[in-house]
């Protein structure tokens, strides 16, 4: 049974769950900080723009990022929390106009984000027909989050994460379970794996789980994902081409964009194909 679906709107709408960059103040390129790597060509300190952030909250090189050694920005996704803190937490007063405003949030961003990852998974579990016994734990944790994401900003701010995401995690864990259950034969566990590099060409991996796995420059070409649980896994540099990840669970866009693909990788519907990937 295919569980390839676009992200239902339940209480949020799923656009909100899509970073939106023309309604943000430019918070990924401020508010975190990051560190001269082979994703960042410089240092950054938190709370302060990036160089190349321009006035009207635009990048200037963003069509040359990854050229310009900034590779670690087009694979990042707040999940659509930048123009909720602008435009709802901050009711669309921009910390250039209100610089007031800047520390809070700055502060509300980080959290906003891991909140919108949350309802992010969710959402795809709410989709999925074969959760009908969690479906309302679902809903409701969805709720409450997203609730939560519409309060003030010393609300969001003084969210305990850890304990959000340790209850919502144990309940994706439970979708994840009844969807991989009906793939048959016995399913691998590479959960929290250290894979860096391995040599995983062709590997059968359908409905396996590679929760948090570590897959930097892992070579996973011509691998049948189909079905497996991703969530949080570490694609960075990955060789994807001609990998199946139809129906992959909790696959996100900053993943795909992350790893390196070709015209022969299958991925799911709702996501795009990354413009650096070969034809």
């Amino acid at each position: 049974m295919s569980v390839e679906r676009e992200l239902p709107v339940l209480g949020s709408d799923a656009a909100d769950l899509r970073s939106d960059c023309a309604r943000c103040f430019g918070l990924c390129c401020v508010a975190l900080p990051f560190e001269t790597s082979s994703d960042f060509a410089v240092d950054k300190a938190a709370g302060t723009p990036c160089g190349n952030l321009r006035g009207d909250f635009r990048c200037g090189i963003h069509p040359q990022l990854r050229e310009r050694g900034f590779s670690g920005c087009t694979s990042f996704d707040c999940f659509g929390a930048g123009q909720k803190v602008s435009q709802v937490t901050f009711a669309g007063r921009s910390w250039r106009e209100s610089p007031g405003t800047a520390r809070g949030m700055f502060e509300v961003f980080p959290v906003m984000r891991q909140l919108h990852e949350l309802l992010r998974y969710l959402a795809e579990a709410l989709a999925w027909p074969q959760v009908r016994t969690v479906r309302g734990e679902l809903r409701r944790a969805f709720n409450d989050l997203d609730g939560l994401t519409r309060g003030s900003a010393e609300e969001i701010a003084g969210a305990d994460v850890a304990v959000i995401r340790q209850q919502v995690n144990g309940l994706l864990l439970r979708a994840s379970e009844l969807v991989r259950a009906e793939v048959p034969g016995r399913k691998k566990n590479h959960r929290g794996a250290d894979l860096i590099g391995a040599r995983l060409r062709g590997a059968r991996l359908r409905g396996a789980s590679l929760r948090g796995a570590y897959l930097i420059a892992a070579d996973l070409s011509g691998a049948d994902l189909r079905t497996a649980d991703v969530i949080g896994a570490d694609f960075r540099g990955a060789d994807l081409g001609g990998a199946d990840l139809t129906g992959c669970l909790f696959l996100t866009q900053a993943q795909l964009d992350a790893a390196e693909g070709d015209a022969a990788t299958r991925i799911p519907p709702a996501l795009r194909r990354p413009g650096h990937w070969k034809d």
